[in-house]
This record gives structure tokens, sequence and C-alpha cells, in this order.
């Protein structure tokens, strides 16, 4: 049984690191690639996660080099303790992914390299005299966060290492942009594109009252945010005022929104869905949007 010897990451390890990241961000998203530069961009810093992010006081990427391959890596975060970092960060450490090949006729102990990794994860997180470490799968990649149902041997790894799972859950899914409806604009309503919180932002006004809105974003990159994915962008926002539901104002919006993206040459739009939303998520599945993943969010283990 060879030796496993976990180290922190060089800069050597890049090209076999972006190979493992991509393995699991394939399993999640189809035809996304991620090049080595937002792999190695997310390790030194997160800038489109500009309010946790200044929290961040310490930063380790460890790989398990295991007979000159990288079988499994992790990156982990420490936040400050200071009065400007948010009560539920302060002191906290984060495992922000943790990734492994998995067992094969050609490398039958690479599960032994991650369970050995895990180990050194947890022990860091204890020398940073951390209170409790919270797991994540945040990768720069659009739709991979949290702990995807597609990853059942992530879910092994920390449940084995003693974490409890997430109790939160969400849905992501996913449309091609062609396919998406669109029907007549419902009499009486005109349409204004704005800047959003979250994007662009399409608004239906019936002479100055707002009827709804909707916004999408096209620099998307999974909730990191890090680099643009051409082709891909995010739902968000999408509203109807109460007493202007059920006309088919969202459908509409939607469908607005869908010939704002083509022109730009976005050909898939990510949607987000929680379980108290069921009408949001019976109305995409309606438009045209099919569940993609469940992915399971805020893993912890005390430490």
């Amino acid at each position: 049984m060879s030796t496993v010897e976990v180290r922190a990451f060089r800069r050597g390890d890049r090209d076999q690191l972006t190979d493992l990241v991509n393995a699991h961000v394939q399993a999640v998203t189809p035809g996304v690639s991620v090049p080595v530069n937002a792999v190695l961009s997310q390790i030194e810093r997160q800038p489109g996660e500009f309010v946790v992010d200044p929290w961040v006081r310490e930063r380790t990427t460890l790989v398990a080099d295991q007979r000159g391959r990288i079988s499994a890596a992790a990156h982990l975060v420490r936040y400050g303790t200071g009065r400007e970092v948010g009560p539920s960060y302060r002191g906290t450490a984060e495992l922000q992914w943790l990734l492994h090949w998995l067992d094969a006729p050609f490398w039958p102990d690479a599960s032994r390299a991650a369970a050995t990794l895990t180990d050194a994860v947890v022990a860091q997180a204890r020398d940073w005299r951390a209170p409790r470490l919270v797991a994540e799968g945040a990768l720069p990649a659009p739709g991979v966060y949290g702990i995807p149902e597609q990853w059942p041997h992530i879910r092994t790894l920390l449940r084995g290492a003693g974490f409890t799972p997430g109790e939160h859950t969400e849905t992501v899914l996913l449309a091609t942009v062609d396919a998406l409806p669109r029907p007549p604009a419902p009499g009486g309503l005109t349409v204004r594109r704005t800047l959003g919180v979250n994007g662009t932002r399409f608004t239906a006004y019936r002479g100055a009252i707002e009827a709804g809105a909707i916004e999408v974003d096209a620099g998307v990159v999974g909730p990191t945010r890090l680099a643009s994915q051409p082709g891909w962008a995010d739902l968000g926002n999408l509203w109807t005022a109460n007493d202007h539901r059920r006309r088919g104002i969202a459908t509409w919006l939607l469908g607005q929104a869908a010939d704002w993206l083509t022109l730009g040459g976005t050909t898939r739009l990510l949607a987000y869905t929680e379980p108290d939303e069921p009408a949001l998520h019976t109305f995409l599945t309606h438009a045209g949007f099919a569940p993609l993943t469940q992915t399971s969010r805020g893993w912890w283990l005390d430490l």
C-alpha cells in the first residue's frame, strides 16, 4: 500500500487539480469546463464574494499526493473574530470544497488518500482554534455549490469524518434559452430594461404601476462569480405584484429576458428554488426548466 503525502498545494499541481475540479463540475452541470486560471483565482481570493471574502483571515489548499497523482484536494479558510465579521461566520473555519477521485481498478485506493486528507483538514481547523468547521462545495462553475446529489462519495467522506449533514436543500434548474416561451404581451403592458441588483432587470409596467420584474445575470460562473462563463446566465428576483398574478406576466417577462439573452449569445439559463417555493418551482418547470441537481448546504462539524 502506497504512502499518501498530504501537503500544501503547489503551482505545479494546477493542471491535475483543474482536472479534478472539472470532473466534479461535469457530473453536475453539462458541458462546462473551467480553466486553470479560474481555479487558481478562487484559491487566492474570491472578489465576487465581496461581503464575506474580506472577513477571511487565513486560507490554505491541501492536496493528497499519491504516487505522484493528486488523488484528493481541499480548500479551506478561517474567518476573523472581529465585530466586522457576521456573527454566524465569526471564528468559523469553512471547507469551501473537498474533492477526490473514485477508487478504480487502475487506482484502487484513492478513497484512502481522501480520508487521510480529510483528517488533515480537520486538524488544520483545530490548529486555527475554530469552534466549527462548515463544509461546502462551491466550485468556480455555474450551478455548482453545496454538496450536490451527484457527489455521493463526498457525502460519504464527510459523514465518515463526523460531519452532520446540512438541513438546507436547494434545487438547481436549467433551461435552454431558445426553448423558453415567448408569449405576446398581456394587454396594456410595457417593459423597461435597467440595471438590477442581480444583473439586468426587466420591469413590466401597466401605466406607471410596476406589475412585475425579472433579473438575469449573464456574467455568471457559479456562486463565486470569478469570471465569465460564455453562454450561461442566472435567473433571479422574479416576482409579480399580488393584484397582477395569473395573467401571464411572469411568463411574458421570462420571454423578454430570453430574447435579450439570445441577442448576447447566451444559450443556457439557470434558476434556483428552495423547498418553501413550490409555486416558483412549478412555474419554472412548466416554462421549460428541468431540475439539474439537488444540493445540500450547511454540513458542519463541531471542533
